[in-house]
């Protein structure tokens, strides 16, 4: 499995955006300078994100975009999911039932299924409330005396 830049730069937008909760509407244009991204390539994922209700959007003067709930209440499965789709090792993993001809014989099936229960496990189990505690973290650790 191998995320994609759209799946890396959503990520790094909705950080973004719970960092700076309390600021109000953020226009793209400050997320993509904070974020060394292409304000271009941000539009084309905001739609995808306006329609699964994750932003706000205000237009006009002062416009700009907001998380819709509080950052714990995302979690990383959920976000890749949206940009990435099956986030399966495996081709046969991807629509939840295993439909190949060999699943009754497959040496390695149980393996596949496992490493897809943990990865699910994982990601579902982080937010990006997590992130940016982690992040804050690793930054008070950067001063330490």
């Amino acid at each position: 499995m191998k995320i994609s830049t759209k799946g890396r730069y959503v990520l790094r937008m909705l950080i973004d955006l719970a960092e700076h909760q309390g600021d109000g509407y953020i226009p793209l244009k400050e997320i993509a300078q904070r974020q060394g991204v292409s304000k271009k390539y941000l539009e084309q994922i905001v739609p995808m994100l306006n329609k699964s209700d994750i932003l706000r959007t205000n237009r006009g003067f002062q416009g700009g975009y907001r998380l819709a709930k509080a950052p714990d209440k995302y979690t990383v499965g959920d976000i890749l999911r949206l940009t990435e789709g099956s986030l399966a090792p495996v081709a046969c993993l991807e629509s939840g039932v295993v439909e190949c001809d060999r699943s009754e014989h497959c040496a390695t099936l149980s393996l596949w299924q496992g490493l897809y229960k943990v990865i699910n496990e994982y990601l579902d189990s982080v937010t990006l409330q997590d992130l940016i505690d982690s992040d804050m973290e690793n930054a008070a650790d950067d001063y330490v005396i």
